[in-house]
């Protein structure tokens, strides 16, 4: 009897009875599992690690499926493919939702690993589950700590008083980059500064590699990440000038950079930041109390306030002047908040008639504007509008008359070297990274303080610090970390002198976590090193890394800055973490951004539940490109699965025998099955998966065409064009495409079966069908040589008897060729 007796074979494709059967099969077999020691080559498919905040949402299953596409593509092709998963589970939200329950954060974080990682399995995501890792376990936040004292030891990570970004309602600090429009990117709240002492890594020592290598990523990265990079890093090319200030009947020279030194003859004020300890330095005595009424104010705002060019202009002359180092002349020096203290030395020469901050500001307080390039636009002292253009240079001692900028700015800093009051410099947008916390769910910062020592690193040998079992009220915020307050946990030891000493209270961002996971990957149960260097130069770079856009700035570039340094210490042999990136859109509904106050929330778990995971995946797949957004309330998980069904009653149709000749099938529909096979490989490596999804449904339409007419399901072709379905089908409906595989006659799993292989000659058409329109109406398909001429295709055409009986004798105007593929008459 047959292996596809129809008597045996099942007539309704049940989902979920589908899914109960293979998924603890798959589950046994571990299919997945990356053996470091294989021979085969080697990929490294890596998705950004999802936060446990709840179960999967809509935002999960749509990365994830992209990224199956991919993984389990490279399986196919032959590759030892490693495709871990892990969580990134420190963080705020698990403790604002323990402050709430009156329990310990863990309790939250963990309970929701556990119904994700349920989820995943589900979902049939092809995860090496062997390699998982969550990091907020001590033995990988050990490794965190070790990394971060490796970090100081050179000099990267280090301590200083400065104006922070404060979260009123976190309770905490907030890097630049967390900051989005004036507000906290976790809970919304107005962001303020406030004066701590904090733990900085020292990104910007990188700045310049961190740049040039963006040249080397961007033909594999998309063009907006890059971009994103290129500006946040921020480089530009100037000049450092010394002003002479007099203050207290002495001078203080004070440095400001600008990337228009040429203008210096146009400066006609200066400008410090009012939060900056400069501004308190240079201020006299008279003018002291309105000064530090203003920086109360200043402290409330913003950085994005602050900089905003719509924003009316405030500040506090502080009865000091300085010498401008071009001309000699004394001007006023004011303090203001549109300038940031941790930008270059916080202190600017305003330059009005050229710089609209600095024009509006002008006006506001009564100073002097002096334009010094014509650029033939009106004077700004009389507009209002700064002219910020080229144009010959005016009012400027020995550049007047120059029209070029380059020479312009090159003589003044020729002026000011010979002087000595001024060089060439670089300067970068980008600042040292603010890693402290004051918050419990994080990594403790392994340092101790003591009053005789200083800042003590904790001994290797006494990682990691663990945290204290706090919870409930012992976590709420209060402006310090709640650490502070364990004291069993917060007074040990020196571990040089003995003395009384004291933990650091803080906690690390939890961006250092998920700065180095993807290394931890590659050897996740070594308990004697963070990362076995030798398995991370065998796996890494990252073949692909797939997440969302939101990332650009934050995430990325924080793992490129770690990876440079670990290269700098020998621990990797590599400078670039990821060799290529992917980003998805997000999953919206009825054009909006899924929400509960909206009432468009699109619940995962219930679409699974009446679709089933195939459905879902292939809908999210076959969406549209990868980047695009997705409405759910435009697609059609019913329409996918109901494709699902014919494509799986395909396999229930096949009569022929697995070990059947496939060479002796059908010509034309091998042709299909191998053209599909061909194409399939370039549109995965360009990440068209949308258009794979319609060329799997073209094949599945073909191959139910040569059965009903006249192929029969027993003809050998009809076996390989099913098979065939069943392999392309398992990157993306996995249930499906192993059911259909069993019922083909094959042991699992289809997932491992290997790529089909293309048969070349079949790729050659005999033939091609050249369409025919009269008017723009289709009026007759010709079978015809691919190299066909557009003479003998127009002959061919207007032979036709269908054409000539649509033309009905009248003139033909026009006759347009397309070979070998369309030909268009127009009469008339």
């Amino acid at each position: 009897m047959s292996v596809h007796d129809s008597e045996a074979a099942p007539e309704h494709y049940d989902v979920a009875a589908v899914e109960t059967k293979w998924l603890p099969v798959w589950e046994q077999l571990d299919q997945f599992r990356a053996e470091d020691s294989s021979p085969r080559e080697k990929r490294y498919a890596l998705t950004m690690f999802p936060y446990p905040s709840g179960d999967l949402h809509m935002g999960h299953a749509e990365v994830t499926a992209l990224h199956d596409v991919i993984a389990r593509y490279w399986w196919l092709r032959g590759y030892e493919v490693m495709n871990p998963i892990g969580w990134d589970s420190f963080g705020l939200p698990a403790e604002n939702a323990a402050i709430r329950n009156d329990e310990h954060p863990a309790t939250y974080t963990y309970a929701n690993i556990a119904t994700q990682a349920e989820s995943f399995r589900r979902y049939a995501v092809s995860f090496d589950w062997s390699r998982r890792l969550q990091t907020s376990d001590p033995d990988y936040y050990r490794w965190t700590q070790w990394l971060f004292l490796k970090f100081r030891e050179r000099g990267l990570a280090y301590r200083k008083d400065s104006p922070v970004n404060w979260c009123p309602n976190d309770q905490t600090v907030l890097a630049n980059e967390q900051v989005v429009d004036g507000r906290c990117e976790r809970c919304g709240a107005e962001v303020t500064k406030r004066e701590l002492n904090q733990w900085y890594f020292k990104i910007t020592e990188y700045a310049q590699e961190l740049l040039d290598d963006l040249d080397v990523l961007a033909p594999t990265w998309p063009d907006r990440v890059v971009t994103a990079q290129r500006n946040w890093i921020g480089r530009s090319e100037g000049a450092h000038v010394t002003f002479q200030v007099a203050t207290g009947g002495a001078g203080r020279a004070v440095e400001v950079y600008t990337t228009r030194p040429d203008t210096l003859y146009g400066a006609t004020f200066m400008v410090i930041a009012a939060d900056a300890a400069l501004a308190s330095e240079l201020v006299s005595d008279e003018q002291r109390p309105a000064l530090e009424a203003y920086q109360a104010q200043v402290r409330k705002a913003s950085d994005i306030d602050r900089l905003s060019t719509d924003r009316a202009k405030t500040g506090v002359d502080l009865g000091v002047t300085a010498t401008n180092p071009v001309n000699g002349e004394q001007v006023p020096v004011w303090a203001s908040d549109y300038v940031l203290a941790d930008y270059g030395t916080g202190a600017i020469m305003a330059v009005p008639a050229h710089d609209q901050r600095d024009l509006d500001f002008a006006r506001q307080m009564g100073l002097p504007v002096r334009r010094v390039v014509d650029t033939g636009e009106p004077n700004p002292e009389e507009t209002g509008v700064a002219t910020t253009g080229d144009g010959s240079y005016v009012n400027s001692g020995p550049l007047d008359g120059l029209t070029d900028k380059a020479t312009g700015v090159r003589r003044t800093i020729d002026l000011l070297e010979a002087d000595g009051t001024g060089s060439g410099a670089v300067n970068f947008r980008l600042r040292d990274w603010l890693l402290s916390r004051q918050r419990y769910w994080g990594a403790p910062i392994p340092v101790i303080h003591c009053a005789s020592c200083g800042e003590v690193p904790v001994p290797e040998d006494q990682l990691p610090v663990v945290l204290p079992e706090l919870k409930g009220a012992d976590l709420k915020p209060k402006g310090v970390s709640p650490l502070a307050a364990a004291e069993d946990w917060v007074n040990v030891d020196c571990p040089q002198c003995g003395g009384p000493a004291k933990r650091d209270s803080d906690t690390m961002d939890t961006f250092v976590d998920s700065s180095w996971y993807f290394l931890r990957y590659c050897s996740p149960g070594d308990d004697t090193r963070a990362f076995d260097t030798d398995q991370v130069n065998a796996w890494m770079p990252a073949d692909i890394y797939v997440g969302g856009v939101e990332h650009a700035v934050l995430h990325l570039l924080y793992a490129r800055f770690f990876t440079k340094v670990l290269a700098d210490m020998g621990l990797v042999g590599f400078r670039e973490p990821f060799a290529a990136q992917l980003n998805q859109g997000f999953v919206i509904n009825r054009g909006k951004k899924m929400s509960k106050s909206l009432g468009n929330g699109v619940n995962l778990g219930e679409q699974l539940a009446e679709f089933g995971v195939d459905a879902v995946r292939l809908t999210l797949v076959f969406a549209g490109p990868p980047e695009d957004d997705i409405d759910w309330a435009e697609m059609s998980p019913s329409g996918s699965l109901r494709f699902l069904q014919r494509a799986w009653r395909l396999s229930g149709d096949v009569t022929s025998e697995p070990t059947v000749d496939r060479t002796a099938g059908d010509v034309t529909l091998r042709r299909a099955t191998h053209r599909t096979v061909h194409e399939a490989g370039q549109l995965i490596e360009s990440h068209r998966f949308n258009v794979l999804v319609a060329r799997i449904m073209e094949l599945v339409n073909a191959t139910r065409k040569a059965i009903d007419s006249g192929c029969g399901p027993a003809d050998p072709a009809v076996r390989e064009a099913a098979e065939t379905v069943a392999i392309l089908l398992s990157l993306v409906a996995p249930y499906t495409a192993e059911e259909m595989w069993e019922r083909l006659g094959h042991q699992p799993t289809v997932a491992r079966s290997g790529w089909p292989e293309v048969d070349e000659a079949l790729l050659i058409e005999d033939s091609v069908t050249a369409v025919v329109q009269v008017q723009g109406k289709v009026r007759a398909r010709l079978e015809v040589a691919p190299d066909i001429s557009e003479v003998d295709l127009e002959a061919a055409a207007m032979a036709d008897e269908a054409v000539q009986r649509a033309i009905d004798g009248k003139s033909v105007r026009k006759v347009i060729v397309r070979a070998p593929k369309l030909v268009n008459v127009v009469v008339g």
